[in-house]
């Protein structure tokens, strides 16, 4: 990659969202990281970003930045287009003449949700709503740009860091005697430090190994095991409760409902279950429980109050 395993440049876009976060601190142990936020690159303007990639000609391009209002899509798909689909494109070419390696991170919303059981990298994906289409197309801006590069789907992204479900739960609980819950959707909750951790996993042994061709490509990355959101919900409440956090919710005030008795812009998968034996197999990296890392967050949260 041009420097020695640990002396790398690498420029991370959207080091203030929730993956991007993470990344900014665990990237430090792989060389110079130079992180950009929102106001940094401006994502709105995807051609300002070949400037960027340029002037800093980095060893790795980490894309966390991405346009996540799922609703808001509907009716702001340029915006989402721009973010999510132009901006991965670009990075992908100038990744491809600087001989970068490029990280770029995607979603379940690539797919429909109607399989049973766990969504592999071979399946097709027919994304429901303009969000998913819009991260979708960046998927394949990345793949047909850049031959060296490193794809991640996640799912069901939380930290203490930015704004997610479990921290919404928190609040909600904290406000008002009972909630009702979504519990017809399936997936694993993913920690945004696990991401990370996996991440920057996998570039120190790729930094080791100089991987053939196969490494590069996409990948499922998600915590093990599965829930809904309505049970999700009950456990952050639980767990919440026995770490001394005040709240007026308890578990059996939550209400189960089905997708269908809410109404919103952009439809959601019922099932985001993503396989993640393809990383498995590659990098030897196996993922924990997802309610480890729900633990784990909610121990940090709880700690800095």
């Amino acid at each position: 990659m041009g420097r020695s395993s640990f002396n790398l440049r690498i420029v991370l876009f959207g080091s203030s969202g929730q993956i991007g976060f993470e990344l900014a601190k665990a990237m430090a142990s792989l060389g110079e990281v130079i992180a950009l936020k929102k106001n940094d690159a401006n994502f709105n303007d995807p051609e300002s970003l070949r400037d960027r990639i340029q002037n800093y000609q980095p060893d790795i391009i980490i894309n966390a930045a991405a346009y996540t209002a799922v609703d808001s899509a509907e009716n702001d798909y340029e915006t989402a287009q721009n973010i999510n689909t132009i901006a991965p494109e670009i990075l992908a070419e100038e990744a491809e003449v600087q001989g970068s390696l490029l990280v770029h991170y995607s979603t379940d919303y690539v797919f429909d949700g109607q399989k049973r059981g766990y969504y592999k990298e071979s399946d097709r994906p027919n994304p429901l709503s303009a969000y998913g289409r819009s991260k979708l197309n960046g998927e394949l801006a990345v793949s047909n740009g850049c031959r060296r590069h490193l794809i991640f789907r996640t799912s069901w992204v939380f930290g203490k860091h930015g704004h997610n479900f479990l921290k919404n739960i928190l609040h909600k609980a904290t406000e008002n005697l009972s909630l009702r819950v979504v519990a017809d959707q399936t997936g694993a909750p993913t920690s945004s430090l696990l991401i990370s951790d996996v991440t920057t996993e996998i570039l120190k042994k790729i930094c080791h190994f100089p991987p053939e061709d196969h490494c590069w490509g996409l990948y499922h990355l998600a915590a093990s095991g599965e829930t809904n959101w309505y049970d999700y919900s009950k456990y952050i409440i639980t767990h919440a409760r026995a770490l001394g956090y005040p709240l007026k919710a308890i578990p059996k005030s939550v209400e189960p409902i089905k997708t269908n008795e809410i109404t919103l812009p952009a439809a959601r998968p019922a099932n985001s279950l993503l396989e993640t034996k393809k990383l498995r197999e590659t990098f030897s990296i196996y993922l924990p429980d997802w309610k480890l890392g729900v633990n784990r967050v909610l121990e940090e949260i709880i700690e800095s109050k």
